[in-house]
């Protein structure tokens, strides 16, 4: 019979015709190829032979591999070829399983100390099945043929230095590897062969084992920022809002740089920059944001004349956005953090509301208190995304009427809810008459000591006669 070009699960033929043989499985009275290849029936027996040989490997085979897998104390490679046999691997062989204890006849920490990813390696078949298992370390001619530069990406070359045996002539690049005899030499026959750099069966130096000291984190290369001298402009990766140059900001003047708090959730630069443009050119403006996206509630803008940013802070501080009043100040004044702290507290008698509807504003607070004094201020708290949280704080220029207002309004309905008002209490802390206050914690810590020591009173001792 005439071969014929066949693919996997096509029907060849049938059982009335022939039998099944090799590349071949019966199904249903039907013969069905299982690969690629040509079909013949001779003898009664179908076969289908592969267009391009398999090839089976073998315990004792040498393969060349390139390094694509590494973990703590084993890795994966991926077979290319089988030395001496043609054909294609299946792909139950494609891929050879080590040890870091099969790489060199040295004490390695992890595989990464002897091999990286993509290096160009000879090896030994030791098992086939379940799964291949190579060897690099019992051959001289077994282990690391060709390396790159994981800093760089150029070539390594074989060189003796203390504990490293490879180093890049780009960066300066120095480590270790598993070398065999013809490391960067191709199949060049050599008298002397670079597996002699493994320095096998001798101790680490101190140099190598500060290195493993640090751990897997501390020994991990990292790309290098740029190593060309060669008059090339360099340009350096930049994150939004930051100015160039490798990155870092440029430092305002004094008194340019505005840090503006208490912005809604939605704002961003852009909606920052608006806001601001209107009283002359920026530098810089920027908001940060966490992993989310979200902003973190602040900003800063910088301006390149103070006049300028004084002007934005005087008229833009206290301005409502969404129903938050945000704070702009000077970023570089000693009363940049915490909050209104910097700012003077309005004067007369503070009022804490509680228990506040969630559509309370201002003005219908504002007209409930206006009936028994004067009103000063009134501040609805808020949450980071602009959401009353349910309390307010009101003060009133009479400091003589706090009976009268708290007998007057705690209790009253303010849109189907009763508030709560009472006398706004200070926070604890800070100093008094030159003394520092304790926390409560502090307090309760000293009176547990007290009645401790009390308990654990020692009895006199009975002299002896």
């Amino acid at each position: 019979m005439t071969a014929s070009l066949v693919t996997p699960g096509m029907q060849v033929s049938t059982t009335s015709d022939c039998e099944a043989g090799e590349g071949t499985v019966e199904v249903n009275g039907k013969i069905v190829s299982t690969m690629i290849g040509n079909f013949t029936i001779e003898n009664g027996i179908g076969t289908v032979t592969p267009v391009k040989q398999v090839v089976t490997p073998s315990v004792g085979d040498t393969v060349i591999c390139t390094v694509e897998k590494l973990n703590e104390k084993n890795g994966e490679a991926r077979i290319l070829c089988i030395e001496g046999k043609t054909g294609d691997l299946l792909p139950e062989h494609l891929y050879g399983h080590f040890h870091v204890t099969g790489l060199v006849d040295r004490y390695m920490h992890q595989t990464a100390d002897a091999v990286r990813r993509r290096d160009v390696c000879r090896a030994e078949i030791k098992e086939v099945s379940p799964v291949v298992r190579i060897d690099f370390r019992e051959r001289n001619d077994c282990g690391v043929l060709h390396a790159i530069c994981p800093s760089c990406g150029d070539g390594l070359i074989a060189e003796a230095k203390g504990d490293w045996n490879v180093n890049c002539l780009s960066c300066e690049y120095r480590s270790f590897r598993a070398l065999a005899d013809n490391f960067g030499a191709g199949w060049a026959e050599l008298d002397q062969g670079a597996s002699i750099l493994n320095n096998a069966g001798k101790r680490w130096g101190s140099e190598a084992e500060a290195l493993f000291a640090k751990g897997p984190a501390g020994r991990a290369t990292f790309i290098t920022e740029d190593y060309r001298e060669d008059g090339r402009e360099r340009n350096y990766f930049r994150f939004e809002g930051q100015q160039s140059g490798g990155g870092h900001r440029q430092k305002a003047k004094p008194g340019c740089k505005l840090f503006v708090g208490g912005l809604p959730r939605e704002i961003g630069t852009e909606e920052l920059r608006e806001m601001f443009a209107k009283f002359g050119d920026m530098a810089d403006c920027f908001v940060p944001t966490d992993d989310s996206g979200a902003n973190r509630g602040f900003g800063f803008v910088t301006f390149h004349e103070k006049a300028i940013a004084e002007a934005a802070a005087k008229e833009l501080d206290g301005h409502r956005i969404n129903g938050r009043r945000i704070g702009v100040r000077d970023a570089d004044s000693d009363n940049k953090k915490g909050g209104d702290r910097g700012k003077r507290a309005p004067d007369g008698m503070k009022f804490y509301v509680g228990n506040l509807p969630f559509k309370a504003e201002q003005d219908s607070i504002k007209e409930i208190f206006a009936k028994h004094g004067t009103v000063v201020d009134v501040n609805i708290i808020t949450d980071n995304g602009g959401r009353p949280k349910g309390f307010a704080f009101v003060t009133i220029k009479e400091k003589d009427k706090g009976d009268e207002i708290i007998k007057q309004l705690n209790g009253t309905e303010l849109l189907g809810r009763k508030i709560r008002v009472d006398v706004s209490q200070k926070k604890s802390g800070g100093q008094s008459n030159g003394k520092a206050r304790k926390s409560s914690r502090e307090l309760r810590a000293m009176r547990e000591e007290a009645e401790d020591s009390k308990k654990r009173k020692r009895k006199p001792r009975h002299k002896k006669d």
